[in-house]
């Protein structure tokens, strides 16, 4: 999906747009509400971590789900992915496995999270999270489901972006949100701002934001991403070094066809460039392209991971306790 054009404008037009929209959002924010309302959710076998957002689109969930496994993971504890696989056939519950399954089966997250931990796909949370119990794992983590009242959450973490809780705070269909920054707020069990750097997060008691992986290698490249903020990226590689000849967006979640992927590949020839993508973006390639395009690896860091693993071992804790 691509973002239409009038969600972040402060224009003459967009406003109209926005006004012709209004109710509709209204109807949309009452249903939303409606069903937390009579809907009541199912307990997990496990603890659930469920890591949200407000808005529609990319605000690091994916790193940030896996940053909190890898914290479990030192203090020994194992877990495994629940989540929806948006864009992927599949309704599940079914166990994601990186050989046999492609996007067009799971969808580009569970195809990422499946390469570090057991990963269910699954339209029913209920069922997807008795599935993921099975696996052996100790806490389920959701990438996604914060707007999802079927599941009962042991903790609930939103994300939220620069700027977010100041822009203007207009709902689908007529801007970005899922909801306002102050309902979601209202849900949450903790709020961890995403910044841009490290030095950006100074003063928040939780501050995550994207870094390299691996030590970067700069070169001429052609950047091409079809994530939620496509800007994100392409930034982090002029930050690193790298010199990018030219960046080109594409829709979030977007199936990259073979003959666009050949003029990528011609421009790149022309532009004495390399081509560059997202993981997220690799994992949607065909396996006959990928040796052609590398993946920029990054991985989302907070500026007090004690204090997050703390918070996440008691809820298991807790969990565990009510039983």
């Amino acid at each position: 999906m691509r973002e239409p054009w009038f969600w972040r404008s402060d224009s003459l037009s967009a406003r109209a747009v926005t006004l012709l929209l209004a109710p509709a959002a209204a109807v949309y924010q009452a249903g939303h509400k409606l069903r937390w309302k009579v809907t009541t959710p199912a307990t997990a076998p496990l603890p659930v971590i469920c890591i949200g957002n407000a808005t529609l689109g990319g605000a690091g969930k994916t790193p940030f789900a896996l940053l909190i496994a890898k914290l479990l993971v030192e203090s020994d504890v194992k877990s495994a992915f629940l989540t929806r696989g948006y864009g992927g056939a599949l309704k599940g519950p079914v166990l994601v496995d990186t050989q046999s399954h492609n996007a067009g089966d799971v969808g580009d997250e569970a195809l990422l999270l499946a390469r570090h931990a057991p990963t269910v796909v699954a339209r029913n949370r209920p069922e997807g999270a008795a599935f993921a119990a099975k696996t052996g794992a100790n806490v389920i983590i959701m990438d996604d489901g914060f707007q999802n009242p079927s599941l009962k959450k042991d903790l609930s973490i939103l994300l939220a972006g620069a700027g977010e809780r100041d822009a203007p705070q207009k709902t689908f269909p007529a801007g970005p949100f899922r909801e306002t920054v102050k309902d979601a707020s209202e849900r949450a069990d903790m709020v961890v701002s995403i910044v841009s750097d490290e030095g950006s997060a100074e003063g928040s008691q939780f501050a995550a934001w994207l870094a390299p992986s691996k030590p970067p290698t700069p070169e001429r490249v052609i950047a091409f991403a079809g994530i939620g903020r496509p800007e994100q990226f392409f930034s982090l590689l002029v930050n690193c070094g790298y010199d990018v000849a030219e960046s080109i967006a594409f829709p979030d979640h977007h199936r990259f066809r073979d003959a666009e992927l050949d003029v990528l590949k011609q421009k790149a020839e022309r532009l004495n460039a390399k081509l560059i993508c997202t993981e997220k973006d690799f994992v949607r390639l065909s396996q006959s392209y990928q040796p052609d395009i590398a993946f920029f690896p990054v991985e989302m860091r907070i500026n007090n991971p004690k204090a997050l693993t703390e918070k996440l071992l008691s809820c298991i804790s807790a969990h565990e306790n009510a039983l």
